[in-house]
C-alpha cells in the first residue's frame, strides 16, 4: 500500500487481480518495447548459445537411442512374422518452442543438431515451429541471421501458446519454453484466516510524469483501451507506473485446478503469499495435447524453487518488475502436482545448470558467477568499475575462448562513468574478437575457464574460489528446468 495518501499519485486504472494487470502490462511492454527486449533484461538464450546446444545434444541422444531401441522392437516383431509399416527415420520431428525471444535458440539448436546428425538421421526431419501471439516477435526471430541456413525447416505460428493453432493432437515430439512461464499471467494467493485472498493492483502515475502530459484523459483512454498507436505519441510511462495493493478473498471461478490449489496451501503458514503461474498450467494442458505417446517430452527453463521452506518464506521475492513489466518467480512445487493431475509422467527437476553441464559432458558456471568470486566484486566498486571490471575479464578469457558463431556484445557502459575511463573502456570493448564471449549471462565450461586460468589470475581471480563456485550447490532460487512426458 502506499503510505502517504496525500502523496497519492494520478490514478489511470481500477483494482484487479494481479494476473488481470499482468496481461495488460505485457500487451502494453511488448507493442512499446518489443524490439528493445535486451536494454531491459538479458535470457540465457537471447546471445549465448550453451543452453541451445544442450538441448540439441539432449534431443539427438534421445531420439537415437529411441530408434535404437525401436528398431530392436520391430526385429523381434518382425521374427514373429508380424508386420510394422513405420520404419526408423522415416517419421517426421515436430518441435515447437512457446516464446522464440529473437530467435537465437532455435538458431543455435537446429546448427548444433545438423552437426551432431553426421548420418543425417535427424535433422532433415525436424519441423521446428516457433509459437508467439506477438507476430512482430516472430518476424523478428525469423530474420535472426543464423536461421538462414534452416528455413526449410522453419515456421511461425501467430496465436495463443496456451492453445496453439493448427497443430493436431499427439504430433510433436519436444516442446521448450525458456523464460517464458515468468511472464505468463500469475496469481498471488494467501490464507488469512479460513478464506484465501489474492493480491489486487491499480496503477497509479508519478506525479512528476503526469506534469508531462498534456492530454490526461486521453493517456488515460489509451492506457485503459491498449491503444499503442496514440500511446507511442506519449513521453515513455512504464517506469513510472506506481502500483497501489490490496487483499480481496479469491473468485475461485477464475483459478483453474482449486482443489490442488487448496490442497497445496495447506502446507503454507498464514498470511504467506506464493505464487499460482496459472498460465504456466495452460502451457501443461496444451503440451499433454501436443505431445504424441512417445514424444521425447516438455521442456521448461525458468527461475523458482521447488523448495516448501522457501515458498513459505515470508521474506521471499514472488516477483521482480524490468521495464515497468512483472515477472514472477516459478513455484516449481505446484507446477509439479498441476503436471501429475493432468498425467503427466517422468517428471524430472534440475538446476538449468546441471542440465546444461550433464548435456554437454562438462561443469559449467555463468560468467557473472565468475565476476561474483572477484575479491573486489560487489558493494566494493562502483557500478561504472564493475562495468570496466566486466569487460577486462572477458576480454582475459577471449584469449582461448572461441564460439562457434559471431556475436558483437551489447555492453553500453554506465552513464556515471568518468571520461577518462569511457574510452578505455570503450577500447576494450570495441577491440573484443566477434567470436568470443557473446554475453554477460554466457555459460563457460570448467576446461575453457582452466585454460584462461594464468589470465584472469592477473586480473585478481583466484583458482580456488572459481573451482568452489564451479561445484557450489544452487541457490535457493535458481534457474531450473522442468521436463515431463
Amino acid at each position: 500500500m502506499l503510505q502517504d495518501a496525500d502523496a497519492l499519485p494520478q490514478l489511470i486504472g481500477e483494482y484487479k487481480p494481479l494476473d488481470q494487470w499482468q496481461i495488460h502490462l505485457n500487451q502494453l511492454f511488448y507493442g512499446l518495447r518489443g524490439d528493445k527486449l535486451r536494454s531491459y533484461y538479458q535470457t540465457f538464450a537471447s546471445a549465448d548459445f550453451r543452453l541451445a546446444h544442450a538441448l540439441a545434444a539432449d534431443y539427438y541422444e534421445r531420439v537415437t537411442q529411441r530408434e535404437k531401441t525401436l528398431g530392436v522392437r520391430r526385429e523381434a516383431s518382425d521374427e514373429r512374422g508380424s508386420f510394422s509399416p513405420r520404419t526408423p527415420y522415416s517419421s517426421p520431428l515436430m518441435i515447437l518452442e512457446l516464446g522464440p525471444g529473437n530467435g537465437n535458440l532455435a538458431a543455435c539448436f537446429l546448427s548444433h543438431l545438423k552437426a551432431l546428425d553426421r548420418q543425417k538421421a535427424i535433422y532433415p526431419r525436424v519441423r521446428y515451429v516457433m509459437v508467439d501471439w506477438d507476430q512482430p516477435v516472430l518476424d523478428g526471430a525469423l530474420a535472426h541471421p543464423d536461421l538462414a541456413a534452416h528455413r526449410d525447416r522453419v515456421e511461425t505460428t501467430c496465436g495463443s501458446i496456451e492453445q496453439v493453432a493448427g497443430i493436431a493432437d499427439g504430433s510433436v515430439d519436444r516442446i521448450f519454453c525458456n523464460e517464458l512461464w515468468n511472464d505468463l499471467p500469475t496469481k498471488l494467493l494467501a490464507k488469512h484466516g479460513g478464506e484465501v485472498e489474492e493480491e489486487y493492483i491499480r496503477p497509479n502515475l508519478s506525479e512528476s510524469h503526469h506534469a508531462k502530459i498534456q492530454d490526461w484523459s486521453m493517456f488515460v483512454r489509451a492506457f485503459q483501451e491498449k491503444d499503442l498507436a496514440t500511446l507511442k505519441a506519449f513521453p515513455p510511462f512504464l517506469d513510472e507506473l506506481v502500483w497501489e495493493k490490496e487483499y480481496r478473498k479469491v473468485e475461485w471461478k477464475d483459478v483453474p485446478y482449486r482443489k490442488i490449489v487448496v490442497e497445496f496451501l495447506q502446507s503454507i503458514d498464514q498470511e504467506v503469499l506464493v505464487p499460482v503461474n496459472i498460465g504456466a498450467y495452460a502451457t501443461l494442458k496444451e503440451a499433454k495435447r501436443l505431445l504424441a505417446p512417445d514424444a521425447i517430452g516438455f521442456s521448461a527453463f525458468d527461475a523458482g524453487t521447488q523448495d516448501l521452506n522457501v515458498l513459505n518464506d515470508p521474506e521471499k521475492p514472488c516477483y521482480g518488475q524490468f521495464g515497468g513489466q512483472y515477472s514472477f518467480m516459478i513455484n516449481f512445487a505446484l507446477v509439479e502436482a498441476v503436471a501429475k493431475h493432468l498425467g503427466m509422467k517422468q517428471m524430472t527437476f534440475e538446476s538449468q545448470r546441471e542440465f546444461v553441464g550433464r548435456s554437454l559432458n562438462t561443469n559449467v558456471m555463468t560468467l557473472m558467477d565468475v565476476l561474483a568470486t572477484h575479491p573486489s566484486a560487489g558493494p566494493k566498486l562502483q557500478s561504472w568499475e564493475q562495468d570496466r571490471l566486466v569487460l577486462k575479464t572477458i576480454k582475459a578469457l577471449n584469449e582461448t575462448f572461441e564460439s562457434p558463431y559471431r556475436r558483437r556484445l551489447e555492453f553500453p557502459p554506465g552513464t556515471n562513468m568518468p571520461p577518462e575511463e569511457r574510452e578505455t573502456v570503450g577500447a576494450i570493448l570495441r577491440a573484443l574478437k566477434e567470436n568470443g564471449i557473446p554475453d554477460t549471462v554466457a555459460y563457460l565450461t570448467e576446461e575453457e575457464l582452466t585454460h584462461a586460468q594464468k589470465d584472469i589470475e592477473d586480473l585478481g581471480y583466484e583458482h580456488e574460489s572459481i573451482q568452489m563456485a564451479l561445484s557450489a550447490p544452487p541457490s535457493v532460487i535458481e534457474y531450473c528446468h522442468f521436463a515431463c512426458k
